[in-house]
């Protein structure tokens, strides 16, 4: 039996370790792709000055907001780095951020009014999804205790 937890303990002291080093190679990942997002979104300033407004504000706005949502990834792995777990609010903040980025650019193109609808009660569905996932956290649990 001792030689079992003996094992177990150092598998489970292998996989946390692995783990981290993944980790830490992903928050790398995505820490490069947030300053490469950036670099694109100053790039793309150069439009202001050589098409038309309106599509240079389109292209600036669509690229700020991937970046955000890349932001909020980061912030999830973060999470996960520090808690031990992934909070479901940062996810479905980010997929918010990445629906929204896709509502941005409707505005600028023709849709059908099923594709805004869905989109409507997709974003309606994530924000009552978030308000449950934070009126029933795990940790607003353990305060009440």
């Amino acid at each position: 039996m001792w030689r079992e937890n003996s094992v177990d303990l150092k598998l489970n002291r292998f996989y946390e370790m692995s783990a981290r080093a993944v980790l830490c190679l992903l928050i790398i990942a995505i820490l490069l792709a947030i300053v490469a997002g950036v670099g694109c979104t100053l790039y793309d300033l150069r439009l202001v000055f050589q098409e038309d407004f309106h599509g240079a504000s389109k292209q600036i706005m669509v690229d700020l907001l991937t970046v955000l949502a890349i932001i909020e990834v980061l912030r999830t792995a973060l999470a996960y780095s520090t808690e031990g777990r992934v909070k479901v609010t940062y996810i479905i903040d980010t997929v918010i951020v990445t629906v929204l980025t896709e509502v941005m650019a409707f505005w600028y193109k023709e849709i059908d009014w099923q594709e805004v609808a869905m989109t409507i009660a997709l974003v309606l569905s994530l924000a009552l999804i978030r308000i449950v996932a934070v009126r029933f956290s795990p940790a607003g649990a353990r305060r009440e205790l």
